[in-house]
């Protein structure tokens, strides 16, 4: 099992995906497009493709010319029938694959949020192995419309597209399921400085926000990685 793993950013991580992917013995290739790692050229070579979170949006293209070539490049992963998976701000990309409107700084949400399955999540075979109502890892500002075709899994008040589906695996994931408190403690030290301004008193909250949360997120994130990983076929 090949899995061609794209990072935009420094510090983002594969979290709990790491685990599902260690589980199921896959051979990652690691691309830092941030840092001018060359994308390959198309998906023959990977069974499937995962691309993670970062803090630019996702029509940052003069800042980040690789952008459009991530786009199509997931794109032929999802319409070949690979598996592909779009973290935050990859969920953006893949909906701007699929020609979906970009909606930047539309819908903030930091920290642990609930969102819920729709009854098509419910009978997804990746979103469903969550709790119809969860809460899990939140940190963006954008968000995106429903690509025309694709399938909507899960929202909530902030953003009404938390999860959706293309095809027969690919997914795009608004919210971080990756992010384990393990991760998220590792994002407080990496980003203090945004992490205060994003929001303010967080780190007074923190400490009781993870003990309620945290482990009802950890599991339904590490069921979600499980199955989406279960998708691959090699």
């Amino acid at each position: 099992m090949k899995v061609l793993v794209v990072e935009n950013y420094d510090n983002t991580g594969l979290g709990q995906m790491a685990t599902a992917l260690a589980e199921a013995g896959a051979e990652i290739t690691l691309v830092r497009a941030h840092r001018g790692d060359e994308l390959p050229a198309g998906a023959d070579g990977h069974d499937a493709i995962i691309v993670l979170g970062g803090g630019q949006n996702a029509l940052a293209d003069e800042e980040y010319p690789y952008l459009p070539a991530l786009a199509a490049l997931m794109r032929s992963f999802a319409d070949s029938g690979r598996s592909a998976l779009g973290i935050c701000l990859g969920s953006q990309i893949l909906a701007r694959a699929y020609d979906a409107e970009n909606l930047i700084g539309a819908a903030p949400e930091f920290g642990w949020q609930e969102v819920a399955l729709t009854p098509e999540g419910r009978e997804d075979p990746v979103l469903s192995a969550a709790p119809e109502v969860f809460p899990i890892f939140q940190w963006h500002d954008d968000t995106f419309v429903l690509p025309r075709g694709a399938t909507r899994l899960a929202g909530n008040d902030a953003a009404h597209n938390q999860a959706f589906r293309v095809g027969r695996a690919g997914y795009g994931v608004q919210f971080h399921f990756e992010a384990d408190r393990k991760l998220v403690e590792e994002w407080h030290v990496a980003f203090p400085e945004t992490i205060a301004k994003k929001r303010a008193g967080w780190m007074d909250i923190y400490p009781a926000e993870a003990a309620s949360c945290g482990p009802t997120a950890d599991a339904a994130g590490l069921a979600i990685a499980r199955a989406w990983v279960s998708t691959i076929r090699s």
